[in-house]
C-alpha cells in the first residue's frame, strides 16, 4: 500500500464509500446526494495544495482504497486538520493506519507543522476505538478558530498530535521491553500551547507509591549511564525532553527502547540491569521511584547481577 495524488479514475470508488451507509452514517456531511461529477470535481480541486492536501490511499495494484487529508492548513501557526476515510473493502486491513501515519509524517517532516488535530463524534465508536487504541491524546481546550468550523456538531471528541509524539505507535505497540511494561502517561494537549502530562501512584496509574523523584540532565550526546540494577526498587522511567535509548536486561532477555515522547514511560518492577545512551545533547531522563535512596539496594557489578537473577 502507498499514498499518491488523487486521479480522476478514483471517482467511481470514491462515490462507492460516499453511498455506503456503513461507512458514512456517523459523519457530519451528508454524502448520499453526492454524484460522480462531485467526486471528479473534488479530485480536480485537490491539485491546489495551498490550504488542503488530499491523497489517495491505494493498494499495491494501485486500487483506490480511501482518502487521507490535511485541511485548513495555517502556515503561520503551523496547524492543520487531519481527516481520513476508507472504503468498506479496506477496513481492518491496515489501510487506515498506514494512511494516517504517512499523512502525519508528511505534515511534521516535510511541512514542519506544529500541531495536527481532528475531531470525531463520540457516537462513532469504531473511530474512537481506533484512535484510543493507538494512544492518541484528546484535547480539552479547543481553540475557537478551530472549533467554530464544527460548532453545528455536538458531542465531539478532539485529538491532536504534536512534534515528537510517538504517532507511529512504535513504543506502545511493543507492550513490554524485557518484560517491563510500557505505559502511556496520561497527557492533555492544547493546540499551540503544548501538553500537560501526569501520573499518580498507589495503583492509579503505576503500581506503587512514589517516595522519590529524580532526573538526569545536561548529559552530552553519546554518553552512556546506568550500568546497575536494583534488588527491590520499582521505578517509572520517562524522557520529558530529548531522546534517550534505554537498554534493559533481566531473565526475560535483553531489549532496548528509544524514549523521546514525554507521554511514554517504562515501569521497571523486577531486578533489571539498565543502561541509558543519550542520543541527543541535554536530553532529560526522569525517574519516579517506590522507595528512598538505599545504596544497599543497588547491584553495580554485571556478573553479580547475573548471579542474582539466576539464583
Amino acid at each position: 500500500m502507498r499514498l499518491r495524488k488523487l486521479k480522476e479514475t478514483d471517482a467511481p470508488l470514491m462515490l462507492e464509500w460516499m453511498h455506503d451507509d456503513s461507512v458514512v452514517h456517523e459523519l457530519a456531511t451528508d454524502f448520499s446526494s453526492k454524484t460522480i461529477e462531485d467526486c471528479e470535481q473534488f479530485i480536480k480541486a485537490s491539485r491546489d495544495t495551498s490550504s488542503d492536501i488530499h491523497m489517495a490511499i491505494v493498494s499495491d495494484t494501485d486500487e483506490y482504497m480511501g482518502t487521507a487529508s490535511l485541511k485548513y492548513m495555517d502556515h503561520e501557526k503551523g496547524t492543520a486538520e487531519f481527516a481520513i476515510i476508507v472504503r468498506k473493502e479496506a477496513m481492518g486491513k491496515g489501510y487506515s493506519w498506514f494512511g494516517m501515519t504517512e499523512m502525519l509524517k508528511l505534515g511534521f517532516e516535510q511541512m514542519s507543522l506544529n500541531a495536527i488535530y481532528w475531531c470525531v463524534s463520540e457516537k462513532n465508536k469504531r473511530a474512537c476505538r481506533f484512535y484510543d487504541k493507538h494512544g492518541f491524546h484528546t484535547i480539552l481546550d479547543v481553540p475557537e478558530e478551530i472549533s467554530v468550523r464544527n460548532m453545528h456538531q455536538q458531542h465531539l471528541r478532539w485529538y491532536v498530535v504534536l512534534p515528537g509524539d510517538d504517532y507511529e505507535n512504535v513504543a506502545l505497540s511493543k507492550g513490554k521491553v524485557s518484560g517491563c511494561k510500557i505505559i502511556n502517561i496520561r497527557t492533555i494537549p492544547t493546540v499551540n500551547a503544548g501538553e500537560l502530562s501526569f501520573f499518580e501512584g498507589n495503583n492509579h496509574d503505576i503500581g506503587f507509591d512514589i517516595k522519590r523523584i529524580y532526573y538526569i540532565s545536561k548529559v552530552p550526546e553519546g554518553i552512556r549511564r546506568g550500568f546497575h540494577a536494583h534488588k527491590k526498587l520499582q521505578q517509572l522511567l520517562f524522557c520529558p525532553y530529548g531522546k534517550i535509548q534505554l537498554i534493559l536486561e533481566n531473565e526475560m532477555g535483553r531489549e532496548e527502547i528509544t524514549l523521546s515522547d514525554p507521554s511514554i514511560g517504562v515501569i521497571i518492577d523486577k531486578p533489571t540491569w539498565r543502561e541509558m545512551l543519550w542520543l541527543e545533547n541535554n536530553s532529560v531522563l526522569c525517574v519516579a521511584a517506590s522507595d528512598y535512596y538505599d545504596p544497599d539496594d543497588y547491584i553495580r557489578d554485571y556478573n553479580e547481577f547475573k548471579t542474582f537473577i539466576d539464583s
